[in-house]
C-alpha cells in the first residue's frame, strides 16, 4: 500500500466520522442530504460484496465493514432517529436519474461481464455522481454549515489523493484501471471549483461558499 492510498482511505473516513459527529453532536441532520447518503450506503454494498467471497488482508477488511457501518449508521440516523429534523422538501433530487444510466453503463463498460464484476463496476460509477443530491440541495438552501463543507472537502480530498494512488500504481506497479480513473477524474472535477473556495474563503464565509459552487456544474 502507498501513501496515497492510505492518507486516501483516512481522509474517506475522516469526512463520514466528521458527518456522523455533526448529526449525533446537534441532534439534527438538518442540511443533509439522506438521498446522497442513501447511494454511499449503496456504493458500499455493492463494492464490497467480495468480503463474503475472500480475504485480502485485516486491513481492508476493517475499513470495508467500518465503511458499510457507517453508511447505514448515517442513513438510520438520517430516517429514523432524527427524521423530525431532516428537510426533505429541499432534498428533491431524482436519484433515479443517476441509478439508471449508471445501472446501464455499469452493464455496457465493465471488466468482466460477470454479476459481481458488474455491480463492483456500478459501485465505481454511482459513487462519482453520489454526492450531486447533496449539492442540489445545498444550491436550494443557499448555504451549508461549516461542519458540512468539511465533510464535502475531506471526500473531495479523498478522491483527488485516489487518483496520485491510481498514477503511483501504474509508474511502479503496472497496473491501470481506466474505469476507476474515469470515475475518478468526474468526481473530482465536481469538487474542484469548491476545493479553491474552501481554501479561500474564510470561516464565517463558508457557510455561503457552496452556492457558486454549485452554478459552475
Amino acid at each position: 500500500m502507498n501513501v496515497f492510498r492510505l492518507t486516501g482511505d483516512l481522509s474517506h473516513l475522516a469526512a463520514i466520522i466528521i458527518l456522523l459527529l455533526k448529526i449525533w453532536k446537534s441532534r439534527s441532520c438538518a442540511g443533509i442530504s439522506g438521498k446522497s447518503q442513501i447511494l454511499f450506503a449503496v456504493v458500499f454494498t455493492t463494492r464490497y460484496l467480495d468480503l463474503l467471497t475472500s480475504f485480502i488482508s485485516l486491513y481492508n477488511t476493517s475499513m470495508k465493514l467500518i465503511y458499510i457501518g457507517c453508511a447505514y449508521a448515517t442513513v438510520y440516523l438520517i430516517y429514523v432517529k432524527f427524521r423530525a429534523t431532516y428537510d426533505g422538501n429541499h432534498d428533491s433530487f431524482r436519484v433515479e436519474f443517476l441509478v439508471v444510466p449508471v445501472g446501464g453503463l455499469a452493464v455496457l463498460i465493465n471488466h468482466n461481464f460477470s454479476l459481481m464484476e458488474i455491480l463492483w463496476t456500478f459501485s465505481i460509477y454511482l459513487e462519482s455522481v453520489a454526492i450531486l443530491p447533496q449539492l442540489f440541495m445545498i444550491s436550494k438552501t443557499g448555504e451549508a454549515e461549516t461542519i458540512t463543507t468539511h465533510y464535502l472537502f475531506c471526500l473531495g480530498l479523498y478522491r483527488a489523493l485516489y487518483l496520485l494512488n491510481w498514477i503511483w500504481r501504474y509508474y511502479f506497479e503496472g497496473f491501470l484501471d481506466m474505469i476507476a480513473i474515469f470515475a475518478g477524474l468526474v468526481q473530482t472535477v465536481l469538487y474542484c471549483d469548491f476545493f479553491y473556495l474552501y481554501v479561500t474563503k474564510g470561516g464565517k464565509d463558508r457557510k455561503k461558499v457552496m452556492l457558486p459552487f454549485i452554478f459552475m456544474l
